[in-house]
């Protein structure tokens, strides 16, 4: 179990709604992972009063979870901003996951803009969960702000890539141990996610690998373990590597043979 603030938390796997081949497809998948907290981009939802927009709603709302609305395809700080105020008050949450992009190829957090707009949110009285890189004084500063939780990436959103820079992600964990810590963006496989829980992660939150997968809730299912058990090495205490060798097989007790004088002939 791990917490944002007063809330308690089980699952270590967060999971987006968007690219699902159907509504179907993404309640099985949020059923089959058993994830308690999913993300919602406003776009996603749209308005209330639109068909397709309640219709998706309407899937979600239903399977006791809670929704963590995002800033999803905001470039500047007014809009991202402008953008949480409205998520607060359709889905009645003043959690929000901040994204302020600051390039179009790889959506790169604007980090500037990111504490910026985050600094006002806190003041606005917003849970914040920044979407950020794996920089260490971006990270310091949005906590300078008020911010109680970070996501910093693996890798850019949907590339797959894994964890690019795990050195950095653990120099995160060591420098913010009471922080709550979710990878957010570039995981591709289970074993992307479990590397991330080894390295003492909180959660892991991802989209595209599972909606993207032939069998979407089947791959919801994987990464379920996958955190889980990576999780659970974590805690159990991993073996650190060792660039020597360490027989496993202790030497006392081990049949000894003396050596044999060998009489050379004269």
């Amino acid at each position: 179990m791990w917490s944002i603030g007063d809330t308690k938390i089980n699952s270590h796997l967060l999971l987006g709604t968007s690219r699902y081949p159907s509504p179907a497809s993404l309640q099985q998948s949020i059923l089959r992972a058993e994830v308690e907290i999913i993300t919602v981009s406003l776009r996603r939802e749209t308005a209330a009063k639109q068909q397709d927009g309640q219709r998706f709603w309407d899937h979600v709302k239903d399977l006791n979870v809670r929704v963590l609305p995002n800033t999803a395809g905001c470039y500047s700080v007014q809009e991202a901003v402008t953008t949480a105020h409205m998520a607060r008050d359709l889905f009645a949450t003043n959690w929000i996951k901040l994204e302020v992009i600051g390039d179009d190829y790889t959506l790169q957090p604007d980090p500037f803009g990111l504490v910026k707009a985050a600094q006002q949110l806190v003041l606005d009285g917003f849970e914040v969960f920044p979407y950020t890189t794996d920089d260490l004084i971006v990270a310091q500063r949005l906590i300078d702000v008020g911010c109680r939780v970070l996501m910093p990436w693996a890798a850019p959103i949907g590339s797959g890539l894994g964890l690019t820079n795990p050195r950095a992600l653990q120099l995160l964990r060591h420098r913010f141990p009471k922080v709550p810590l979710i990878v957010d963006a570039g995981i591709g496989r289970p074993s992307h996610a479990m590397a991330a829980m080894e390295l003492g992660y909180d959660a892991v939150l991802l989209n595209t690998a599972v909606a993207e997968a032939d069998d979407p809730p089947a791959m919801a299912a994987a990464f379920a373990a996958a955190v889980a058990f990576g999780r659970l090495g974590f805690e159990a205490g991993l073996m650190e590597p060792r660039s020597f060798a360490v027989a496993s097989t202790p030497l006392l007790g081990r049949a000894f043979t003396p050596a044999v004088a060998i009489e050379r002939p004269s």
